[in-house]
């Protein structure tokens, strides 16, 4: 059968979409900053809310301990995305999916009744990134187990592309339902959404059949002929794979591209309300930079994961973390300007960054690795994600000393650079320096 005849199944667009619906609700993360606003008051830290608000109850947080639930999550996320991942491979993306949901709704809600620091941390943090993790960790897998290299990096877009997206409607939700029904209010409400969305979604979920090849990794014969076609690549078990320096490399390049992306999602807002300060409208809706964050972020997923099909994981990583690191060594300068227009370009594109770096990680675990094990190799690599925070929750620090952002945004660019540096001298493994049997399992990818 010719590669120009084969079609990927039904299921496989299904398994996709689905997909991108339980990410469009674990994304909640990006929205954090709604939150952060709402429960940070410099002048008046460590006091209740007004006691004829919604709000009474609340007490005000600083700026360092508004960003340890985010924090917390970030890495309870990519601790679970281990797991996560073995639930995927042994059990199916239908249970870790639905797991992850009830974990989430449950923690959203805690984190509402409890309306304390401690809520947050235990509801929001914990069970929230437990949730995330395991949640996560199924679509992405299941997906691409259904589609040839030639998509892989469309489709990973696609399903995290949601993900991103989250902060897009959530941003602006999430402000209207602590404008209505204050802070308890809005995390009960988003709890019981995310709930009913991810238990539906979940059971769209599969994974192929025992043998089932993906359309694209059968060589034509005109292909054959011309030496171009499908490459051979093994399928790589976790515990070879963390034998290789290239498996390491990956978690720090997962580092380097996230810690910009988390250190603007969870300021997004009070950075478009110190630029736009003297700007009634923008100052009153800040909550819209993170609307448009999260349509960036979706979009730099899927966009970032088609081109990287087209010119390669590497070239796409090197050219989006180097735009980006110019726009971080520029914020500072951008903010001070007060030039609203210039924020959301230069923010917009490291919102890009963050997203392709979801999409490219995936990717490049997929074809150096092979898809088999992809839920669990995939769940290693995913820990650079969570040690990214590190730049987010050290920003909440340095705004407290200094009063800004600053000296963050030149640290996180210059990460950036680091990490184009690192991709230049990354190559694939070598499948025959780690393993001595030549029979092992082969697999067209």
């Amino acid at each position: 059968m010719t590669e120009s005849i084969q079609k990927e199944p039904t299921q496989a667009w299904v398994t996709t979409f689905a997909g991108t619906s339980i990410n469009l609700c674990l994304g909640i993360l990006y929205a954090w900053s709604i939150w952060k606003s709402a429960l940070v008051n410099v002048d008046k830290a460590g006091q209740m809310f007004p006691a004829d608000s919604m709000n009474a109850g609340w007490t005000y947080l600083t700026n360092a301990q508004a960003a340890t639930p985010f924090t917390l999550c970030v890495i309870i996320f990519a601790v679970f995305m281990i797991p996560g991942g073995k639930i995927q491979d042994k059990i199916s993306p239908k249970f870790g999916a639905t797991v992850g949901g009830l974990l989430l709704a449950v923690g959203c809600i805690i984190a509402g009744l409890m309306k304390s620091y401690t809520g947050l941390l235990i509801g929001f943090g914990i069970l929230g990134g437990m949730g995330m993790g395991i949640g996560y960790a199924a679509p992405t897998p299941a997906a691409l187990k259904w589609f040839g290299p030639k998509k892989r990096g469309l489709v990973a877009g696609l399903v995290v592309g949601g993900y991103g997206g989250a902060a897009l409607y959530i941003g602006y939700l999430g402000q209207f339902l602590i404008d209505k029904y204050g802070v308890t209010g809005s995390f009960i409400g988003l709890g019981s959404f995310f709930c009913v969305v991810v238990l539906i979604a979940g059971q769209l979920l599969k994974t192929p059949e025992e043998g089932y090849v993906p359309p694209g990794t059968v060589a034509t014969a005109a292909e054959i002929k011309a030496g171009t076609g499908p490459v051979k690549v093994n399928n790589w078990e976790t515990g070879m794979m963390m034998k290789t320096w290239q498996c390491w490399a990956l978690v720090f390049m997962f580092i380097l591209t996230t810690q910009s992306g988390l250190l603007i999602i969870s300021s997004a807002k009070g950075i478009l309300s110190v630029t736009a300060k003297d700007i009634p409208f923008f100052f009153a809706n800040a909550w819209i930079l993170v609307c448009f964050g999260g349509l960036v972020n979706a979009t730099g997923r899927v966009g970032t994961g088609f081109y990287s099909d087209k010119i390669g994981r590497t070239n796409a990583y090197m050219l989006n973390c180097s735009v980006s690191a110019l726009c971080m060594f520029s914020l500072p300068m951008v903010i001070a300007s007060k030039n609203v227009a210039l924020l959301f370009l230069v923010v917009g594109i490291a919102y890009w960054q963050y997203g392709g770096g979801l999409a490219l990680m995936p990717s490049f675990v997929g074809d150096f690795f092979g898809p088999k094990n992809l839920g669990m190799n995939y769940g290693i690599v995913f820990m650079g994600w969570g040690f990214g925070v590190f730049v987010a929750r050290l920003g909440g620090w340095i705004q407290d000393v200094t009063g800004s952002l600053n000296n963050a945004f030149y640290l996180s660019g210059a990460l950036l650079i680091a990490g184009v540096i690192l991709a230049k001298i990354l190559t694939k493994p070598s499948y025959s320096q780690y393993h001595s049997d030549p029979e092992v399992e082969r697999v067209n990818v």
